[in-house]
């Protein structure tokens, strides 16, 4: 299945994310560090991104850009607790294929994990 690195600055969101992905036979990688999930990145193909866009030190749509940079084929599904449409659109324009609003619903995440992988 998908190599899928999760970034939140929310510990308990990546767990959350990882347990759903896991049984559906992704591999995941869980960070809650901008830099660790970057670097990551830099060493280690990654099929699908799955970013927070309110991080610690940067956006969501600043880790997009730069992981699009590492590898431009690295899809990307943005988690927001505050959708607005510029963020949709911003994230959109850099490339992410979807975006989830938190609470994450696990059925919403599955379809679209699915969706993009497809893609």
């Amino acid at each position: 299945m998908a190599k899928v690195l999760v970034l939140d600055d929310v510990l308990d969101a990546v767990i959350l994310v990882k347990k759903i992905l896991q049984k559906k036979g992704h591999e995941v990688f869980p960070f809650t560090e901008e830099e660790e999930a970057i670097d990551y990145a830099r060493s280690n193909k990654i099929d699908l991104a799955i970013l927070d866009i309110k991080l610690k030190k940067m956006s969501g749509v600043e880790v997009l850009e730069e992981l699009k940079k590492i590898d431009p084929s690295i899809r990307a599904i943005m988690l927001t607790g505050y959708p607005t449409l510029e963020t949709a659109r911003e994230s959109l324009k850099l490339g992410a294929s979807e975006y989830c609003v938190k609470p994450i619903d696990k059925e919403e995440l599955e379809e679209k994990v699915a969706g993009v992988l497809k893609g």
